[in-house]
Formats: C-alpha cells, structure tokens, sequence
C-alpha cells in the first residue's frame, strides 16, 4: 500500500488544516488498534491515502470533502466525496447527529463525523450509536503455536517501546495482566493506559515490573457509573439523510448505495378519467330526463 502522496510538494500539513465548529468535525472511534503502517492496506491507494491523513487530524478538524480537497491538491472534492463514500462502506466512518448541551445551557444538534482506524462492521457502529460500548473488534486469530494474547497483556508488552526504561518481561506482563484489565474494563483506553504508566518517570526505573505494579493499583480509574441515554440520530455519509442504523448498511442510504428500486413508471390516467367524467356526465342527464316526464 502506498501511505505517502504524489509529491513533496503536494504533502498536506495537518497543522495547517482547518477545524469545524466546536462540537462538529471529526470524533476518533474509541478502543482503536495502534497505528501501524498497513492499517489501510485493504483499500485502494486513492481512499488508502485519504484514510492516512484523516487518521493523523486532531478531534475537531474539519472532515468534509471541500476542506479534505482544500489540503489534498491530488484530489479534488468529487474525489475526496467518493473516497469519504468508499471509507464508510469499508467500516472505517459512519455520521450521525448527537443532541448535546452547548456552553450557555442550551440543546443543540451537532454533526459527528466519528473515523476508526480499525475497520468496524454494521453492528458494532450501532452499539456505539446507542450509546452502548461495543465489543472490542476481534483481532487476526493466533496461529497453532501462538498463543493468544489479551489486550491488557499487549499493552503492558508495549511498554517498553514508550519508554525503555518500562520494558517488561513475559513473566512481568502475564503477573500484571489481570490489573491491567481492570482499568481496560472501567473504560480505561489502550493509549491513556500506556500513559498512565509511562508518564512522569524517575530519571533510573530500578524495577519496572514493581512501579507498573504500583501504579496499577493506586491510579486504578473508579468503577463505571450509568450515564443517562445519548441522543444520535444516525445519517448517511453522503447525503446526510437520517435513518436508523439498520436502514443504513455501511452507513449509506439506498439511494447512495445504488440499491433503492427505481419506482414503477407512472400510467397516462387521463384516457381512464375521460371515461369517467363521461359516465357521469350521462348518468347525470339520463337523471334528469327521468325527472322531467
């Protein structure tokens, strides 16, 4: 796959992208895989490319096609729309509107444009849209002599390429796999937990696998609480017309997807209602004559 652009000269600087209104733009999925260089090797290069630099955007920026096209001389926005298209279809973007409470007290609906590194499928988008917290997306399965790695293992596994001085043996990592799934449970992401035990380190780690220890069960993030329901309205990626989840496989409308029926074409009723005008017309004088005699 190629992950770079046309040129140098014709390299975006996300820096220089513009962001949406506060509140609207891009929404990163949570409980994303760590980026690796083969994240979009499943689309063409055109949506590869694309999918790269809206990875890279901070929350907030600005993901509609005319700014995309703005920052991507390669393409123009009939191209970035298709490609926004193609990234929806693939798992990686669905749009929706989400009834929040703006600074000064009042409801107002935003537009959410939520990217997922991860490709995601139909349902697991419709969880999210529920407000619910999807199951983690399953990851290639181990080969024979593998064996399977949890999710709180490969974070604590991973330590070690933050920050050397956390490096961690197998043996370190399986003792203190089960508190890092604690935090993994109490909706704790992957990144915040590498944080948590990176961040803020003394000049020489004696023992890294104690100091994980330590912070584990000190920092350990509260029980989840029930939050009240949230408001989202899903919409298709293109023409932004709403539906429910289930009406918008791969977040497209039937229309976008190419796949609403094309309706019946419409009869010519005007010889029909001749025929009726003149039934009428000729029972009303037959009526008539009847009364007159």
């Amino acid at each position: 796959m190629a992950t770079g652009y046309p040129s140098a000269a014709d390299r975006p600087s996300h820096a220089s992208h513009p962001m949406a209104k506060p509140g609207y733009g891009k929404h990163s999925a949570p409980d994303q895989a760590p980026r690796t260089a083969r994240d979009f090797a499943h689309l063409k290069p055109r949506e590869a490319q694309i999918a790269a630099f809206i990875d890279r955007l901070p929350e907030g920026a600005a993901m509609d096609a005319k700014s995309l096209a703005a920052q991507l001389p390669a393409y123009g926005q009939a191209a970035c729309r298709t490609a926004l298209k193609r990234l929806s279809e693939a798992g990686h973007l669905r749009r929706w509107k989400e009834h929040l409470k703006g600074d000064d007290g009042t409801w107002v609906w935003v537009t959410r444009s939520c990217f997922s590194r991860t490709a995601r499928d139909d349902a697991w988008w419709a969880a999210l849209l529920r407000g619910d917290r999807p199951e983690p997306t399953p990851r290639p399965r181990p080969s024979a002599v593998e064996p399977a790695r949890t999710r709180a293992y490969g974070v604590l596994a991973s330590l070690g390429r933050t920050d050397p001085r956390m490096t961690l043996s197998h043996a370190d990592c399986t003792a203190l796999e089960g508190l890092a799934a604690q935090w993994l449970e109490r909706g704790t992401g992957e990144r915040e937990l590498v944080r948590a035990l990176t961040a803020g380190l003394p000049y020489e780690v004696h023992h890294a696998a104690a100091l994980a220890r330590r912070r584990l069960t000190d920092k350990l993030p509260p029980e989840r609480v029930a939050t009240p329901p949230v408001m989202r309205l899903a919409e298709c990626t293109v023409c932004a017309t709403p539906g429910r989840p289930e009406a918008l496989p791969g977040g497209l409308c039937g229309t976008c997807r190419g796949t609403r029926p094309t309706p019946p074409p419409r009869t010519d009723i005007g010889p029909h209602m001749a025929r009726l005008r003149a039934a009428a017309s000729g029972h009303t004088k037959g009526t008539a004559h009847d009364c007159c005699t």
